[in-house]
């Protein structure tokens, strides 16, 4: 048989409109999905169907608006542009999906069946692995394909949270918006429960259990959020020199009232002008694309109540987005699987 290899770029998704039916749609599909609100069916669509989509809703209809531009979701557009540009770089064919709302994972896979790729690298637009984020796209990709009697080879692309490349553009697209003086750089990434590191950890001996488990090298980091995101820090402050006193990480949307990952960046905001940072800028490596948790959630919410506690300046740094190096980073990994040269895998 000969040899057809494609790509499936996948994202996070957004409701079609701002319109309440709309977002109710999507915020059905998205929280009922096991991995992201992971308790038995039964107390997850009562807590869903029963409680949160009566409310929820409106509140986020009225978020999606604020961010909403003529070209529909921030995320959804840019994500096309990022598609579109890495098809015009490849010579095997690139198709885009979003995990909940469209364009679906199905209608993706359709696409690439339809021209007969046999050979499939999946790209989980997600730079660090979680349940929530990573690991449901998977499943969801493994699923779709079996639905469809679909039966490529399958590579999926692996977290890049620490791929040199990947850390070069992250600073080459926040280098502009660090030569003006600035008080604090702030990662902030988005937020999982705690429970959640302690499902990925495979073999149930490390995480929460061994002192200072992210930073104690151990197999549970390929597959832990936490670890993984220091990891980037890590080699970011390392990469643009960024002093130790100078940044501070941070996690954001958090939903329900166990235990999330912290320090919480809402919280952070409103004590941060009490003690000196004035002036800061906010970074979310979490997302590769603005969207509803940076523009909303960070430059305007998360403004206004930093500027409120008594900050002068907060400035959202933008995701990579259509960054060129970005795009000539991507056009990297899937012409090397193409051509079938070294793994591209993190070191």
């Amino acid at each position: 048989m000969q040899d057809k290899p494609g790509v499936l770029l996948v994202n996070l998704g957004s409701p079609d409109s701002p319109q309440v039916p709309d977002v109710r749609r999507y915020l059905d599909e998205f929280l009922m999905d096991e991995r992201v609100i992971d308790i038995p069916w039964p107390l997850r669509a009562l807590l869903v169907k029963g409680i949160i989509l009566n409310t929820r809703p409106a509140k986020s209809a009225e978020a999606y608006a604020k961010i909403w531009t003529e070209a529909g979701s921030p995320l959804v557009h840019i994500s096309e542009q990022v598609q579109q540009s890495v098809q015009t770089q490849s010579t095997i064919p690139v198709e885009l999906a979003m995990r909940y709302g469209r364009p679906s994972i199905r209608q993706g896979l359709e696409k690439l069946q339809q021209q007969g790729v046999n050979r499939l690298l999946l790209i989980p637009l997600y730079p660090h692995y979680a349940m929530s984020s990573f690991e449901t796209v998977v499943e969801k990709v493994k699923a779709e394909l079996k639905a469809l009697n679909y039966t490529p080879t399958l590579k999926v692309f692996p977290p890049f949270y620490n791929h040199p490349r990947y850390i070069e553009a992250l600073v080459e697209n926040t280098r502009p918006w660090l030569e003006e003086p600035y008080d604090l750089l702030v990662f902030s990434y988005h937020g999982i429960p705690v429970r959640h590191l302690v499902k990925a950890d495979a073999s149930g001996k490390h995480c929460q259990k061994v002192p200072d488990c992210c930073n104690t090298p151990s197999e549970a980091h390929k597959t832990c959020y936490r670890a993984q995101i220091l990891r980037t820090t890590e080699a970011f402050v390392k990469a643009a020199n960024i002093p130790q006193d100078k940044y501070r990480v941070t996690f954001q949307s958090r939903l329900g009232r166990t235990p999330w990952l912290q320090p919480y960046t809402d919280l952070e905001l409103e004590v941060w002008p009490a003690q000196g940072f004035k002036r800061i800028r906010v970074m979310c490596p979490a997302f590769v694309s603005d969207c509803l948790e940076t523009l909303e959630e960070i430059a305007m919410r998360g403004k206004e109540s930093f500027l409120a506690a008594g900050g002068e300046d907060l400035q959202l740094i933008p995701c990579l987005n259509t960054h060129p190096l970005w795009l000539e980073v991507l056009g990297e990994w899937v012409e090397a699987f193409a051509q079938e040269k070294v793994n591209p895998v993190v070191p």
